[in-house]
């Protein structure tokens, strides 16, 4: 399971079963956060997603797809616009980010 960057990998492990699939959904809006920060990892900044994809995605992590992508764009972690879908919030690893100095 890849980590959210300074995420609590305890916290991920008690929501998350060893092959990455949701046990359930935090009740608590902080950690309910850190779950879909994670969950949102699996989605590339800067590409856009027709929903059907979303929902593949989403199915791999959790039965109820559709609660997921509601979750996501309810809390900013993607934007929905005439059913396209686009990360526009969560972490990334700095490691991954272009280095401005070329």
């Amino acid at each position: 399971m890849s980590e959210v960057p300074g995420a609590d990998p305890e916290l991920l492990r008690r929501f998350f079963d060893a092959d990455g699939r949701l046990r359930t959904m935090p009740t608590r809006h902080a950690k309910r956060r850190v779950v879909l920060d994670h969950i949102a990892q699996r989605f590339e900044p800067g590409r856009t997603y027709p929903e059907r994809e979303v929902d593949a995605v989403l199915r791999q992590v959790h039965d109820d797809h559709a609660a997921l992508r509601r979750y996501l764009v309810d809390d900013g972690f993607l934007t929905r616009e005439a059913g396209v879908y686009w990360r526009t919030g969560g972490t990334f690893a700095v490691d991954d980010a272009p280095d401005p100095q070329g």
